[in-house]
C-alpha cells in the first residue's frame, strides 16, 4: 500500500495515512483503504482499527489537483468508488478510532466520522464539510452520516455555509469526543479503543451495526441519479474555474513552504 502505512499490535490495526505533506485523498488511496478496511473487517486475528494521519494534517480531503486532471470516466469510478469507501466504513462491524492529527476539512472529515469515536490534537486545526463552497453537491449520504453525530439542524446549517471549525468548536458540537495533546494522541485514542475491543465482539459489532441500521441502508440505495448530478456540477464551467483558482492557490502555498 503506498497511501498509508499499517501495523499491527495486539490484535490492533494502526493505519496512519501517508500520502504527500497533508494526505489528500486521490483515488489510489480511495482503492487502497477500502481494500485494507474490508480485510480487516473479515480479519479473525484483528478487532480494532485506529486511523490516524501525520504531524499538522489527518487529511486536507479530496486531492483537487489531482481529480481536476481526470476525465469523465475517471472522474466517475473516482466518486462513486469514494462514495463506496464510506459505506464500507460505516459498516465496518469492529471499533474504530479516528486519531485526527491535525486538519482534516471535506475529505478528511468524512473518514473522521465513519469512526466510533474521534480524538483530535489540540492546536489551530480545523474540521468540518466545505463542500458546497468548493462547487461539489453533497450526497445525501454525507448529510446522514454528518447528521449522526451533530444532528440535523447543526449539520445542514454548517453544510450549506460550509463551516470549518476550530478544535474547541468541535468538541463542543459533538463533531469529535476528545481533545489530546499532540504528542499523547496516538496513546489516548488506543486507550479508548482498546476499552471496545475488551468487550464481547459479538455483542458490542450487532449492536453497532444496528444501531447504524438506518445510516447503512441508506449508503446502501443506489447512487446512479446523485453521481450524475454531482458530475454534472463538477463539469460545470463556474465549478471549474472556481477549482482552477483553488489549485492555483494550493500550488502557491506548497511552493512558498518548500
Amino acid at each position: 500500500m503506498d497511501t498509508f502505512q499499517i501495523k499491527l499490535r495486539d490484535r490492533l490495526a494502526i493505519i496512519a495515512l501517508d500520502h504527500g505533506r497533508s494526505n489528500p485523498v486521490n483515488h489510489q488511496m480511495v482503492k487502497e483503504l477500502t481494500t485494507i478496511v474490508k480485510s480487516i473487517n473479515t480479519d479473525d486475528n484483528i478487532s480494532g482499527l485506529l486511523l490516524t494521519g501525520k504531524e499538522g494534517f489527518f487529511s486536507s480531503g479530496i486531492d483537487l489537483i489531482e481529480a481536476y486532471e481526470y476525465d469523465e470516466a475517471q472522474s466517475r469510478q473516482f466518486w462513486s468508488d469514494f462514495l463506496e469507501l464510506q459505506k464500507v466504513m460505516v459498516s465496518f462491524k469492529k471499533p474504530m478510532v479516528a486519531a485526527i492529527s491535525g486538519h482534516s476539512p471535506a475529505g478528511g472529515c468524512v473518514l473522521a466520522i465513519c469512526s466510533d469515536y474521534r480524538v483530535m490534537a489540540e492546536g489551530k486545526f480545523v474540521i468540518g464539510l466545505n463542500e458546497i463552497p468548493v462547487g461539489i453537491i453533497v450526497p445525501d449520504g454525507i448529510f446522514d452520516l454528518y447528521a449522526f453525530w451533530l444532528g440535523k439542524r447543526k449539520a445542514y446549517q454548517y453544510l450549506m455555509e460550509g463551516k470549518l471549525l476550530s478544535v474547541n468548536e468541535a468538541f463542543e458540537s459533538g463533531l469529535i469526543d476528545e481533545i489530546s495533546a499532540p504528542e499523547s494522541l496516538l496513546n489516548t485514542a488506543e486507550k479508548k479503543i482498546r476499552t471496545y475491543m475488551q468487550f464481547s465482539p459479538v455483542t458490542w459489532s450487532q449492536s453497532k451495526l444496528n444501531l447504524r441500521k438506518e445510516l447503512i441502508n441508506k449508503l446502501n440505495s443506489d447512487q446512479t441519479e446523485l453521481l450524475d448530478k454531482m458530475l454534472q456540477q463538477w463539469w460545470a464551467p463556474a465549478t471549474r474555474k472556481g477549482l482552477q483558482l483553488m489549485i492555483e492557490n494550493l500550488k502557491s502555498k506548497s511552493a512558498a513552504t518548500k
